[in-house]
Formats: structure tokens, sequence, C-alpha cells
């Protein structure tokens, strides 16, 4: 049985005067990969980073609609974002290590939570970096500078630095984009790993990606979503002739 966590709700976004998205209405389900596709500017990413409230950051910005998530609207101004950036985390397209030990980046977020004991900061740095499959590579190494570790284990790293404070949802923003082939690899299977504990929604520029990892896929354009579904319909036998082109690569 699928259980939506969240609901997004004839949502609107500006960017000052310029509206874009344009009365999106979808679900995520918990515990699945939902991947956001579609081409270049046509509102994935603005749409993902709807959920977390990054567009918050930027003066000029408005939300309408709703994003509903345990009947509660996330976009209400009586949100407390702190709050809600640490249950839905954010990985982005370029890895992001702080300059500091492979240690403390993951214990980052913890200790900005108040978490002082060292047995359990030592817990969770090693439950984090075991999810994000990086435990292995750098447990003779937590004291080293993040830096030295190479795109892929500094994307799982970020992974991991996100899994520490225990979201319940993670958006990955083109998260492999940057990678090799098989550090992406090792990332997709990471994703579908970790749709146990958290629930994932993806925006991906490579279709391949979005059919092997995902439970639902979202086609947008122009601000617009032109069709959500299971993914495996979404790729056969999608309802409308633009996703139809899209995912055959006839589109764009």
């Amino acid at each position: 049985m699928n259980m939506d966590l969240m609901t997004v709700d004839n949502l609107d976004f500006y960017y000052g005067s310029h509206r874009a998205l344009k009365a999106v209405n979808m679900p995520v389900v918990k515990n699945a990969i939902t991947s956001l596709i579609g081409p270049s500017g046509c509102g994935k990413t603005t749409l993902l980073r709807c959920f977390n409230r990054m567009h918050d950051l930027y003066p000029g910005n408005r939300y309408e609609g709703a994003i509903t998530m345990r009947g509660v609207n996330i976009l209400s101004k009586q949100e407390d974002l702190i709050s809600l950036r640490s249950r839905l985390g954010m990985v982005f397209q370029k890895p992001t290590p702080f300059p500091m030990s492979v240690f403390d980046n993951i214990a980052y977020g913890p200790r900005l939570r108040k978490v002082k004991n060292k047995n359990i900061l030592q817990e969770r740095v090693e439950k984090a970096l075991r999810q994000a499959a990086l435990w292995d590579e750098v447990k003779d190494r937590l004291n080293d500078n993040a830096a030295g570790l190479s795109g892929g284990q500094q994307q799982r790293l970020v992974i991991a630095r996100t899994l520490a404070v225990e979201p319940e949802v993670i958006l990955f923003d083109e998260s492999t984009s940057a990678l090799d082939p098989i550090s992406t690899q090792k990332i997709e299977e990471l994703m579908v790993e970790l749709k146990k504990d958290v629930t994932i929604l993806a925006v991906t520029h490579n279709m391949q990606q979005a059919a092997r990892v995902s439970d639902f896929t979202a086609l947008m354009y122009l601000g617009e979503l032109i069709e959500y579904g299971d993914t495996k319909t979404i790729f056969t036998r999608p309802k409308h002739k633009m996703t139809e082109e899209y995912v055959s690569g006839h589109f764009g």
C-alpha cells in the first residue's frame, strides 16, 4: 500500500514577478524514490528547493499553494526552517565537504543539535558512514581532511552528513552528474538501499538513472507538471505525447 508522506497542492512559485511553477499537484510516496525529469530550465530544481524552503534564502521569492507533510503546510510562515531542513536534507550536484576532518563533517549536524556525548557522536558518525556505504573506505581516515577523498567518496560523505541528523526525506539535486560511471552506480545503489529508512526525491537529467532507481517519476516542462505516475508506466505507457517523446529521446 502506498503511503503519501507529502502532498504538493496547487503550488505556484514566483521569482519576483516571474511565475516559475504553475499549479503543481503531486504526492510524494513514503519510503520510495521519486524522480523529477524534464529539459533544463523546466522547474525541476525550483520544485525540489520548495520542499526545504531553500528559496527563502533570497528576497522576493514567494510560494502560493501548499506542500503538506502530516497535515501541516510546510510553506507556512510559522514553519521552523531549521527543524524543517534537518528533516528534509539536501544533496547538491557538486560534493561540498566542509574544510575539516571526515569525522567532524559527519558530527557537524548532531553537534549543532547539542549532541555533546562523545560516545553518542561516535555511534552517529559510524552509523551514518555505514548507511552511506563509506565506512569501510574511511574508518582509518576519520581524522584526515575530507578534501582528500575522491569525488565519489565526497558525495557519499555529504550523504552521510545528511543522514547523521536522521532526516525523513533526502532531496537529491543532480547528485551524480559530476561523477564518473562507477561512482554514479555506487550512489544509485545507495539510494535504493536508503529508501528503507528515508523518502527520496531526486532531480535527474539522466533518463536511464530515473528508469533504474525510481519508483515514481514526474515530468516537468516550463514550470508545469506534465505527467506523474509509477516509473514503469511513465517509461512504457505514458498518457501524454510529450512524455512519450521526452523519455524516448525525441524531444528537446
